[in-house]
């Protein structure tokens, strides 16, 4: 994701802000220190301030739920030039082994999952789950919160001119399935990765801890955050069952498997918009499973 290349002199200046007696050798992303700490330091363009500032933002809402489930943010803003940075921790990452995913679900269940926002649901600024901008915005109800990224999705497809059929449908999600499954919910809204799938999960290696990065952060219900993982694996059947015993599904719980269905939705959405080919036809798939379900309630 990251190609090597030297170090600027603008980021080693925020560097030495960092460690101001040290040196630093290597290359972006990889840093290493004359103390011997390692640092993941990056830099992107003009048009991508947005983008670092969603990912930080994110990582200091996970770092203050759960310490040390994701890299800290050591420093990070816009330099002089316009380029935005960001420097963390640097994690020597392997494989989430099946006991290291036990963890997880647990640390996500008992402290990510139980840090609450007093604005509601959403998030202060936009976040990008891949490449793909989410507004945000603070919503008094989760179903409207839900509607609203759903929503944008389906504008950002329109937008493309691609997928008018499902659009169409995308419409009868937002206006009659989220209101009829998720306007009920009795929920708090608390803070979420955004896009847990295994590819940004892993296993610190010097701690032997399990983290999680690249996120795209918002406050939602917690069960959103188990449906990426549903989608492309990587995570064992155990990460699902350890994460209810301590935060158990969230009544009606006869619904879970819709709501499951509906939360995948996005990140259908999401594919078919960055990707397209047969992400498009589960997205529809879905969405037939899910108004077929809400005209038999009626």
């Amino acid at each position: 994701m990251h190609g090597a290349q030297p170090i600027p002199q603008s980021l080693l200046q925020k560097l030495q802000e960092i460690e101001p007696d040290a040196s630093f050798t290597g290359s972006l992303p990889r840093v290493q220190s004359s103390s011997g700490v390692l640092y993941f330091a990056k830099q992107g363009s003009v048009h991508e301030q947005a983008q670092y500032v969603g990912e930080a933002e994110s990582l200091n809402a996970i770092e203050a739920a759960a310490p040390g489930l994701a890299p800290t943010v050591l420093s990070s803003g816009v330099l002089d030039s316009g380029l935005p940075y960001s420097i963390s921790q640097y994690k020597t990452l392997s494989r989430l082994s099946a006991k290291a995913a036990d963890i997880l679900a647990k640390r996500m269940a008992t402290e990510l999952h139980v840090k609450s926002s007093p604005h509601g649901f959403g998030f202060r600024i936009p976040t990008y789950c891949g490449v793909t901008r989410l507004n945000n915005g603070w919503f008094q109800r989760w179903d409207q919160c839900y509607a609203a990224m759903v929503g944008d999705l389906v504008s950002q497809l329109q937008k493309k001119g691609s997928h008018q059929n499902l659009c169409k449908k995308a419409d009868i999600i937002v206006n009659n399935v989220i209101p009829r499954l998720l306007g009920p919910l009795e929920i708090k809204p608390v803070i979420l990765h955004g896009d847990l799938w295994s590819g940004n999960a892993g296993l610190d290696e010097s701690a032997g801890q399990p983290i999680v990065f690249d996120p795209a952060s918002y406050y939602g219900h917690n069960e959103v955050d188990l449906s990426i993982a549903r989608i492309f694996g990587g995570f064992p059947d155990s990460f699902f069952t350890t994460y209810h015993k301590y935060l158990p599904k969230t009544e009606p719980t006869n619904q879970y498997d819709l709501r499951m269905d509906l939360y995948e939705l996005f990140h259908y959405l999401n594919h078919t918009l960055m990707f397209g080919g047969h992400y498009a036809d589960s997205a529809d798939r879905k969405m037939n499973r899910l108004i077929s379900f809400v005209a038999d309630m009626n």
